[in-house]
């Protein structure tokens, strides 16, 4: 799967975590979507890694669960990153 199409699903994946995580993301729907993209990316990244490129496919069942915890990650990492500096201040 493209870069393109790693961006498309991580959209998709930005909704799917919002509804998962609500609380953790801060920030609203625009920073989830941007935050699913990221993870998806970075999903698609590491199971290029792991599993070896060419087996990634939109339509993948591997594809769609490698973008969602890559973006709950993601989202994970910025909820403690953001929740740290809010209580510093």
């Amino acid at each position: 799967m493209g870069f393109i199409g790693w961006i498309i699903l991580g959209l998709v994946v930005g909704a799917i975590v919002k509804a998962i995580m609500p609380g953790s993301v801060g920030g609203g729907w625009v920073t989830s979507l941007i935050l699913g993209v990221v993870g998806a990316i970075v999903g698609g990244w590491i199971g290029d890694l792991l599993f070896g490129g060419g087996r990634m496919e939109f339509w993948n069942l591997g594809s769609w669960i490698l973008a969602i915890v890559g973006g709950l990650v993601v989202a994970g990492i910025y909820g403690a990153i953001t929740g740290r500096s809010k209580s510093r201040t």
